[in-house]
């Protein structure tokens, strides 16, 4: 019975230092050539290390002939890096022959680009399409462009290096510029070559992470009038201005008519005044005796007579159309 007990502590005691020790890595890192021992193992558990994230790229370098060492592989793990990823990018590069170090692409991934992505677009460059670029020729017509650029990237300056986005904005500035330079549409649509020459030439890789092979300017569209659509709105806005001045003058005249109409009613209250004036001053002429009686009496007649003729005038006056009795 106590050897039993015996041989279940052992066992116990086996299966935990197995699951602690990773004696099945071990073994196969022996037959695959390469040499660690079960101390660094044990080590990398101590550290919080996996240790199947260094010693399978370890393997896979040892077998691509690429010189490794563990303790690097071991501080990039710690690091945040991808060890896997550096590793498939280095035996990428030797095998298309691009000189990259273990501390480059270390750098490389650390600062957070695809190194394994990066080697191969050294060897298979990419396409990228920028989206339509709207532009605005000197005979006011809108020229809607599309390019492709096809980009190798630059191992020496994928770290600081600026990304995709600012080759597609300077490709679309490039765009821009040439084809506001151009003196009409119509150049533009038959020599679309021009613009990814002249684009091309600006050096628009320089301080990116990648390097300008090709502009192809892959469509060409005629869009909007923009020149004519400006003199309308400038139309527009003069016919707005001179309603508004016009307005103004008619304003003005209105207000001076009402003017004059109170100066005309300002008038007539002053002869009205005068008027009152009169018999007041004929009764004064009687009691001075300047006016005789029969003289006012004359006076009267006249106006008598001058009433009727007034009232034989109206009545015989011709009616004019529209006047309504």
């Amino acid at each position: 019975m106590e050897w039993l007990i015996i041989l279940i502590i052992i066992v116990i005691l086996a299966v935990v230092v197995l699951s602690f020790v990773p004696l099945g890595l071990w073994i196969s890192a022996l037959a695959a050539g390469v040499h660690i021992s079960i101390v660094t193992l044990i080590g990398m558990r101590l550290r919080r290390v996996v240790p199947a994230r260094i010693v399978n790229p370890l393997i896979k370098a040892t077998k691509a002939g690429i010189d490794v060492d563990v303790n690097k592989l071991e501080a990039h793990y710690l690091a945040g890096g991808n060890v896997d990823r550096v590793v498939n990018a280095l035996i990428a590069a030797q095998r298309a022959a691009i000189p990259l170090s273990f501390e480059r692409a270390a750098a490389i991934d650390l600062a957070g680009r695809n190194v394994l992505e990066a080697v191969q677009m050294s060897v298979n460059p990419k396409v990228i399409e920028t989206p339509q670029v709207s532009a605005v020729a000197k005979d006011g017509i809108e020229v809607i462009a599309k390019a492709r650029v096809t980009v190798r990237a630059n191992i020496d300056r994928l770290v600081g290096g600026a990304g995709e986005e600012t080759i597609i904005a300077r490709v679309g500035e490039g765009i821009v510029t040439n084809v506001g330079s151009a003196a009409n549409h119509k150049e533009v649509l038959e020599n679309p070559d021009s613009i990814s020459q002249t684009v091309l030439d600006k050096g628009l890789d320089a301080g990116t992470a990648f390097e300008i092979l090709s502009i192809d300017i892959a469509d060409v569209d005629v869009g909007r009038n923009i020149g004519a659509r400006l003199q309308m709105d400038q139309a527009e806005a003069d016919k707005n201005i001179a309603q508004a001045r016009a307005e103004e003058r008619r304003a003005m005249a209105v207000a001076q008519e009402q003017e004059m109409r109170a100066r005309v009613q300002e008038m007539r209250a002053k002869v009205v005044e005068a008027e009152a004036e009169v018999p007041r001053a004929m009764a004064q002429a009687l009691r001075e005796g300047k006016l005789g009686v029969m003289d006012y009496y004359h006076m009267q007649n006249i106006l008598s007579d001058t009433q009727m003729r007034n009232a034989i005038a109206e009545e015989n006056k011709p009616e004019k159309p529209g006047d309504e009795r």
